[in-house]
């Protein structure tokens, strides 16, 4: 697909849109023009040769303003143009970000209702529902200041690699030569950080599979992170993950260490699907992983991704019900994304598979009866059926770091390979961001450089 305007800023949105829908034009060229005498913004497309032409108005008091108004104006016309031509909507309509909620925050910041913004952008009654009900859900929780930082750490190791994955990780296996260098690294990064994270929420420990690694390489990681926060009694998460490295040694570790909160991830309850993507576990794993966990009182979150392999939708709804059968405290649904980096990303183009959007469908229909509320939730490029990621909750079992990272609300403090650390400058809303080096080499070889660099950025 060749794109052609006169509008640089516009580039990414303008093909973001169009690569929501399965078929495509081969050519879009689009020119822009702003009449500031009568606030007019023209919008002029050619998609294969055949012309488009919209005029909106708009209030504008300055520069920002009027590029937020165009990007709404050029991405809700080409989306209507594709939607009509090809006879699709899409469950977004014309929204194309990450955070659909976070865009709802802006408009109530700003006094208005953001209703009226979804409904323009033709987003369907259900989403905007779901935008509701998260708002909703994340009151008393949602707290916006820039004085306040999350601690991630990154364990960028894993057992095996899923098909579905683009992280910068191989089988544990092949990169375990890195581990001693690593923590040593992490170390430094920990030490380094403490000064930073004196307004501290949340921390979370993620990967990767944190749990990949052995019980004394582990403890090195708890026991830097514990000296970086300095014993404080917050929300404290490790992303344990696959049910095959998981054992009562780490889990006691955890608890020791002040953890009150974990990961399971069997991503589904078949064993086959199991297979097909990659993993050397089976569900019994799972279940023997859960039940050790519960001895240990830690609040549970399960993650499920909704169209694997070759799943059906009644087969992906006998999941949803046997992880509420369990009780989790959070349940967290994925839709599959055809990610750069990953293995499905080099067999598959475009997932085009409405029954992926039944599974949603069903999941929202199933955890809603069954006292689960959404709490959080963001979307990806190329993502089955146009849908979302969205994590459930029981009642105060809310994940802060989860509802702080999505919304951006406040600063993050990153440390290890491939992890990003962030700015948030309220007022201005601006939010710079710092990311470390992906693969592990080059992270270690720069580790000094990495901590005078990111020590200056959290002045």
């Amino acid at each position: 697909m060749q794109l052609t305007t006169n509008c640089s800023f516009l580039e990414n949105e303008i093909l973001d849109v169009a690569r929501l829908f399965p078929r495509r034009p081969e050519s879009i060229t689009h020119a822009f023009r702003y009449a500031q005498d009568g606030g007019i913004f023209y919008n002029d497309f050619v998609l294969d040769g055949e012309p488009f032409s919209f005029q909106d108005r708009g209030q504008v008091c300055n520069e920002i303003e009027w590029k937020r108004l165009e990007r709404r104006f050029a991405k809700l016309h080409l989306y209507e143009i594709l939607s009509q031509k090809y006879q699709t909507q899409m469950p977004w309509g014309a929204l194309t970000g990450i955070r659909p909620t976070k865009l709802a925050y802006t408009e109530l910041e700003n006094g208005r209702d953001f209703r009226p913004l979804f409904e323009k952008m033709q987003v369907t009654e259900e989403n905007i529902r779901l935008v509701e009900e998260i708002l909703q859900t994340q009151k008393g929780i949602y707290q916006k200041s820039s004085a306040n930082v999350d601690l991630f750490v990154s364990i960028p190791f894993c057992p095996t690699k899923c098909a579905y994955c683009s992280f910068i990780t191989a089988p544990i296996e092949k990169t375990k030569r890195y581990i001693p260098a690593y923590l040593d690294c992490l170390d430094k990064e920990l030490a380094a950080a403490k000064p930073s994270l004196k307004n501290l929420r949340s921390v979370y420990i993620g990967g990767g599979t944190p749990f990949a690694i052995d019980t004394p390489e582990l403890e090195r990681v708890l026991k830097a992170t514990a000296q970086a926060i300095e014993g404080r009694e917050i929300e404290y998460t490790v992303e344990a993950g696959r049910p095959d490295v998981f054992s009562a040694e780490k889990l006691s570790l955890l608890k020791a260490y002040g953890v009150n909160r974990i990961c399971i991830n069997p991503q589904t309850f078949s064993d086959e699907t199991l297979k097909k993507i990659g993993r050397k576990h089976t569900v019994a794993d799972f279940y023997n992983a859960y039940a050790l966990s519960q001895k240990y009182g830690f609040t549970v979150n399960i993650d499920l991704i909704a169209g694997l392999a070759d799943e059906t939708p009644d087969e992906f709804s006998k999941g949803i019900e046997k992880a509420l059968a369990l009780g989790a405290d959070n349940i967290t649904v994925h839709c599959l994304s055809l990610k750069a980096g990953a293995k499905l990303k080099e067999e598959m183009s475009y997932i085009e598979n409405a029954a992926i959007s039944q599974m949603i469908a069903s999941s929202r229909e199933l955890l809603s009866k069954n006292g689960y509320k959404p709490y959080y939730m963001y979307r990806q490029k190329y993502q089955a059926g146009n849908n979302e990621n969205v994590g459930w909750t029981k009642e105060n079992k809310a994940c802060i770091y989860n509802i702080d990272v999505m919304e951006e609300t406040t600063d993050n403090y990153a440390v290890g390979a491939n992890a990003i650390s962030k700015r948030v400058f309220l007022g201005v809303e601006r939010i710079e961001r710092m990311a470390s080096a992906k693969d592990l080499p080059t992270y270690l070889e720069k580790i000094d450089e990495l901590i005078a660099k990111k020590r200056k950025f959290f002045e």
